[in-house]
């Protein structure tokens, strides 16, 4: 049989039908799609997918054990390495990062590992046979975690799996940080999240919720209780806004509340949940990465009869996901490419009630290597909204950094701290994920968790040892 050279395509709902609901839009392979797309694997000697792997799961070795459908060998292989297969499957770049090095991608299309990945994960939740694997010995050591999202779950996860006790500190009363308020239901299940989870509570790690570190206790005064060494991964939910006139009118989001209202307060479940979210019949989403989209889907979801994402430069430079933006397209969103707003006006009762904008073109690549949008003089019109969402990145909390002494930052107010290991300016305290870097991906976050959690495991071996 002559070898494929495009993906085996991924089951989805009709955008006709998904764009009334909040179920996920696409529903994974069966046992027939995933064998097909299995089959595609070259399971090149020198594996060049591997190094496109944050969290350095061996692909061909899975994607072997499917073809043999050993799906049980597939998802130990991959939770070797990866506490959170389910949530990486569905969420993270692939094309950015493991299929972009995917040798058949050369001639055709790479294979499609996230949705192999996908596949093993749900055939390993679904089957009921999930076994959390033989912890060693307890070192004695305590670890705290500051923050519950994809950097410090999986830091928690690994460092259990070291033999160390873990607690995971999180301000909010769910855990999963991003992976539960950031991302919509449609593209990432709560209950999956939850799954995975539970996994992380099976290997033995402590939450703690409702907890916000540096108000609830400091850094310090965790070591003041007995831990040994702390990792922050708070991340970075900090909204960013553009400045301009108007920002502070009724019905102007940032990102991070509308997706928050949506996800954490279960509006998309009004009247069940009292919880509503009054979009209005036109919303417009400033920025063009991948919680703009997801902002602009959610709002047709909500009632909204037009969502329009405003970019300031071109479909090409656009940040978010291809797949992200095609569905998007498909669900009718709209895109007002080479725009950005000014000022928002509003009416006697300080709502929003509409924004001027001004059109662009594009110049020279600036630092980012995308080329950089330059105002026309002249162009401004008048864009009539009854919402405005504004996606344009993320900062980090100042809570953390701020209430901890001797903790050096950056000019960005990020932590200031190795990328490879997290060691910080402090003794005892690392950090990772988006309070280190801003805000990336999930598997970049998941990627520096797992770098921390061997660099602390590192440095508790240099400690007295407690057993």
């Amino acid at each position: 049989m002559p070898l494929k050279l495009t993906k085996t395509p991924m089951p989805s709902q009709k955008p006709t039908e998904r764009i009334r609901n909040f179920n996920e839009v696409t529903l994974g392979y069966n046992d027939k799609q995933a064998l097909e797309e299995a089959t595609r694997c070259l399971n090149c000697k020198n594996a060049p997918c591997k190094k496109g792997c944050p969290v350095e799961v061996d692909i061909p070795e899975f994607i072997s054990h499917i073809k043999a459908k050993d799906y049980a060998a597939a998802i130990e292989t991959i939770k070797g390495k990866n506490n959170l297969p389910a949530i990486c499957g569905r969420v993270c770049p692939q094309e950015n990062q493991c299929e972009k090095y995917c040798t058949l991608g050369i001639k055709g299309e790479p294979v499609g590992i996230g949705r192999l990945e996908r596949f093993a994960a749900d055939w390993d939740l679904a089957s009921g046979t999930s076994h959390t694997p033989k912890l060693p010995t307890p070192s004695g050591f305590k670890v705290a975690v500051v923050g519950s999202g994809p950097c410090g779950l999986t830091a928690a996860a690994d460092l259990a799996r070291m033999g160390h006790k873990v607690t995971i500190f999180e301000a909010l009363h769910l855990p999963g940080g991003v992976l539960m308020y950031g991302i919509p239901e449609f593209r990432l299940p709560k209950d999956m999240v939850q799954k995975e989870i539970d996994y992380v509570r099976q290997l033995g790690v402590e939450f703690k919720l409702n907890f916000v570190i540096g108000e609830t206790a400091t850094v310090d005064e965790l070591f003041d209780r007995g831990f040994d060494a702390v990792f922050i991964s708070s991340g970075a939910g900090l909204p960013h806004f553009m400045g301009i006139p108007g920002e502070n009118l009724l019905n102007v989001y940032s990102a991070n509340e509308f997706l928050t209202r949506t996800n954490l307060m279960k509006a998309y479940l009004f009247p069940q949940y009292d919880t509503p979210i009054k979009v209005g019949e036109r919303v417009a989403v400033i920025g063009g990465g991948n919680v703009a989209m997801d902002s602009a889907r959610t709002a047709l979801r909500l009632g909204a009869k037009e969502a329009i994402i405003v970019y300031r430069r071109s479909r090409e430079e656009l940040p978010a996901r291809k797949e992200e933006a095609e569905h998007a397209e498909e669900e009718g969103v709209k895109f007002q490419f080479l725009t950005s707003p000014i000022e928002y006006t509003g009416d006697e009762e300080g709502r929003i009630t509409g924004m001027t904008c001004i059109r662009y073109e594009l110049g020279e690549p600036d630092a980012s290597g995308r080329r950089r949008p330059i105002p026309i003089e002249g162009s401004e019109f008048e864009m009539p909204i009854d919402t405005v969402v504004v996606a344009i990145g993320q900062g980090p909390n100042p809570l953390v950094p701020r209430t901890t002494p001797g903790l050096e930052l950056t000019k960005k107010g990020t932590i200031e701290a190795d990328e490879k290991t997290g060691t910080t300016s402090r003794k005892g305290i690392f950090a990772g994920g988006d309070i280190v870097t801003g805000a990336a991906t999930v598997i970049l976050a998941m990627g520096a968790g797992k770098d921390a959690a061997r660099s602390i495991n590192d440095y508790l071996q240099t400690l007295p040892k407690k057993n």
